[in-house]
């Protein structure tokens, strides 16, 4: 129970984050996206995201910040087994599944809903 309460926390904290950023900033959906990604490579680099991983998996791992970290992690991981190569293989190999499910879904909601212009 406690570990549920942990991942709802951490994961509202950090939706939260992107909220505020939304509504009290005039940055863009798309250089918060930005942002998040880099932060979560950044404090994955610096060995700050890990202890929040362990602390509340989920809740930190699956907002895109978590997507951050992953490909950091993933990166760090291919250059210590492959060398420089490693560099440019491991972040899309660490992050293939996230990104084949993202294109996957998106493309079974867009044939499923109907698509026209906002205006």
């Amino acid at each position: 129970m406690l570990l549920y309460l942990k991942v709802f926390l951490v994961g509202g904290l950090i939706c939260a984050i992107g909220q505020l950023l939304l509504d009290k900033t005039k940055l863009t959906p798309a250089r918060i996206l930005v942002l998040f990604v880099v932060s979560g490579v950044v404090l994955t680099a610096l060995g700050l995201y890990q202890p929040l991983v362990e602390f509340a998996r989920a809740g930190a791992t699956v907002p895109i910040i978590g997507f951050g970290y992953t490909l950091a992690k993933s990166t760090k991981e291919a250059v210590m087994e492959s060398g420089l190569l490693g560099a440019f293989t491991g972040g899309i190999t660490g992050t293939a599944g996230g990104i084949a499910a993202a294109v996957l879904f998106g493309f079974i909601f867009a044939l499923l809903s109907k698509s026209g212009d906002k205006s």
